[in-house]
């Protein structure tokens, strides 16, 4: 296949490029190398993949109506996978247009592409935090998302009704794909696995919210990749059962779907922090503090419809994945 990946400089395009890669798929990147983070980081992950002779890289920004729409006529896309977003739950507290831009008007013009020229396949990424106010655990597909605890997090609800409205009214197939705290090799410097290891490796004191007491479920990267490519592979197709009666959040009457992508297993912020400890070889100095605006006590995601429709769900245990990560770590940063 020919595969657009948006973001592809970004934390989970780029794993997700060079999985496409490795097993033959031409992929053509863009990403519009923000300085959100330091594009340092953006460049080195792009350097990955150029040994792909199949990769293309395009530096494009989505909010550029005119320049997506070229992209699309020219390169013949078969199948997109929608990676670029401005991230972040706690920027969106201080950057709402960003987010407006990035994730609303340039999702739209995303949208318009992929129906104008006849996209077989959109799948894109939504995130854990549309489940905002939400209890009931763990988080399902099927439980309905109403009520966004961030603008972050109304953002990506927003692409999920973007992306259902453009299934109904021109058959577009697309999947959302609710990813949880994700982590591992070339993440994110604004990520807490990237901030406590500094600081920890620097002997600073790390800031621990909510005194510690939060949950997530903590997704290794190549889970994610891999089960982002399966959904890919899989085509969205309408609920048969659907019922408007009793409707779906999950699933619909048009070509539209929605998965988490979760370890299933949650785990305690201390505890997690202790296994990197563990990993590091040092103890952090903790700076417990209250609750932080925007964030959410816990994560849990059920799973089980991305098990039955694509045969896969996370492996990676925590102790697997933050070795691996300190291992890339001390290597990408030099630190001792």
């Amino acid at each position: 296949m020919k595969v657009l990946v948006t973001g592809a400089a970004g934390f989970i395009g780029m794993h997700v490029a060079k999985l496409l890669l490795q097993r033959g798929d031409d992929v053509v990147g863009i990403d519009n190398l923000n300085d959100y983070y330091d594009p340092a980081l953006k460049l080195a992950r792009l350097e990955q993949l150029k040994p792909f002779a199949r990769f293309k890289f395009v530096r494009l920004d989505m909010t550029d109506r005119v320049a997506v729409e070229a992209l699309f006529v020219v390169e013949g896309f078969d199948r997109v996978v929608h990676l670029a977003s401005q991230a972040g739950v706690r920027y969106s507290l201080k950057n709402p247009s960003a987010y407006v831009q990035t994730n609303l008007v340039g999702f739209g013009h995303l949208l318009e592409a992929c129906r104008h020229n006849r996209i077989e396949h959109l799948v894109y990424a939504s995130s854990s935090s549309v489940y905002g106010a939400n209890t009931r655990m763990p988080f399902s597909v099927h439980d309905n998302v109403d009520h966004p605890a961030s603008l972050y997090a109304a953002s990506k609800k927003a692409n999920e009704l973007m992306a259902h409205s453009y299934s109904h009214l021109f058959g577009l197939p697309t999947t959302g794909l609710r990813y949880f705290t994700v982590y591992g090799p070339w993440g994110r410097p604004d990520m807490s696995p990237w901030l406590f290891s500094s600081a920890i490796l620097e002997g600073r004191s790390i800031d621990v919210f909510n005194h510690g007491k939060m949950q997530r479920d903590f997704t290794y990267i190549d889970d994610i990749a891999e089960g982002t490519v399966r959904v890919l592979d899989r085509i969205a197709a309408p609920n048969p059962d659907f019922s408007t009666d009793s409707p779906d959040p999950g699933s619909s009457y048009a070509p539209y779907k929605i998965y988490n992508i979760g370890n299933h297993q949650p785990v305690e912020l201390l505890a997690f922090i202790k296994t990197l400890e563990d990993a590091l070889g040092r103890e952090a100095t903790k700076n417990l503090l209250p609750m932080q605006a925007g964030d959410v006590v816990a994560t849990y995601a059920d799973v089980e419809d991305l098990k039955r429709d694509v045969g896969f769900a996370p492996t990676t245990t925590l102790k697997q994945g933050v070795e691996r990560w300190v291992e890339w770590y001390r290597q990408y940063t030099g630190a001792s």
